[in-house]
């Protein structure tokens, strides 16, 4: 006999909702009971229930499961842990967005509700600013199409304006994951995208994509492709052939740069006269340069390279530029 886990009736009733919203093709009895840890005669006792007995409406067609499309969700209760780990996630999310994205307000919102009253509160100053910032329409239409068309995965057509491009191109996209990062302020789209003479998994940023469209087509993600694989060692949302990076740090700044981990494949090696050197991983050197360049002159690029002479050619600029500007006053 199955050993079922021991989270109170009403919690799991709650799962198995969640479950089944989020599959929107449906799921078994077999697949339910595994997994919310429980036997399948229990699982189909808890649909019953929801059917008859909490008007939930469940759907079925043949072995499988649903939910009736556009159902709300049932509400998630959080304990004061889990409210302050929320409030810190929004607060992120705020800080990432430099547009009126009317969707994360009203997102928060609901998420501020079932938040204590001090939370909640400091939470709602956050979601003003919001309201706040420039409004872009188009964004907003393109955001909306990438959402049903990830969650549903459904393929779609867009026309993308790339930085290195003054022509839009048309791409047939199958979004496998949307991303946000603070390297730019930006959302991005990823997924395996067609156009004539190219092919691949490909990342669009969200602000060049210039129009939309979700198709019928539904496609599957290979079960080979994990995302967070290609996204270990970028710093932001770029990947590719991995570089090593290795930058010394002076000892003013040593205790800082311990503090965090910065990269998962951050190592720290001291050195005698109390400076440090920290050796990276990432797939874009491009991505990880505004944040060496933060720490002005208390890092110092060793390698690779090509980045080490980067600097060097940025550090004469800034001297010539304070110079001629300490000579003009």
């Amino acid at each position: 006999m199955k050993h079922e886990t021991s989270i109170p009736r009403s919690i799991r009733l709650t799962q198995i909702q969640h479950f089944l919203h989020k599959n929107s093709k449906g799921l078994t009895s077999q697949e339910l009971a595994k997994l919310c840890g429980v036997n399948v005669r229990t699982i189909q006792r808890d649909l019953l229930d929801l059917q008859s007995g909490l008007n939930v409406p469940i759907t079925q067609d043949g072995d499988l499961y649903g939910i009736l499309e556009g159902y709300n969700l049932p509400p998630i209760f959080f304990s004061l842990y889990e409210a302050m780990a929320l409030f810190l996630t929004a607060r992120l999310a705020l800080r990432q967005t430099d547009e009126n994205n009317p969707h994360m307000q009203r997102a928060l919102t609901k998420i501020s509700a079932v938040l204590p009253s001090p939370i909640a509160e400091r939470l709602k100053s956050g979601i003003e600013t919001i309201a706040r910032k420039r409004a872009n329409p188009d964004l907003i239409k393109v955001f909306e199409s990438v959402a049903i068309a990830w969650i549903t995965q459904r393929q779609m057509k867009i026309r993308y304006l790339s930085s290195g491009s003054n022509q839009i191109k048309d791409w047939l996209l199958e979004p496998y994951f949307v991303e946000m990062t603070g390297v730019g302020y930006s959302t991005y789209v990823i997924g395996h995208a067609v156009r004539k003479g190219k092919e691949g998994i490909i990342t669009f940023k969200l602000d060049r994509i210039k129009s939309a469209e979700v198709l019928e087509t539904i496609f599957e993600i290979p079960s080979d492709i994990d995302i967070g694989k290609f996204l270990s060692s970028s710093w932001g949302i770029m990947w590719g052939e991995d570089t090593e990076v290795k930058l010394q740090f002076s000892s003013h700044v040593i205790r800082r740069v311990k503090e965090s981990v910065w990269h998962p494949s951050q190592a720290i090696t001291d050195l005698p006269d109390g400076s440090c050197v920290m050796t990276l991983q990432v797939g874009s050197p491009l991505e990880v340069t505004p944040w060496i360049r933060s720490w002005g002159p208390d890092v110092e690029v060793l390698e690779p390279e090509s980045l080490r002479n980067e600097f060097k050619v940025w550090a004469r600029q800034l001297d010539v530029i304070y110079k001629a500007k300490k000579d003009s006053q």
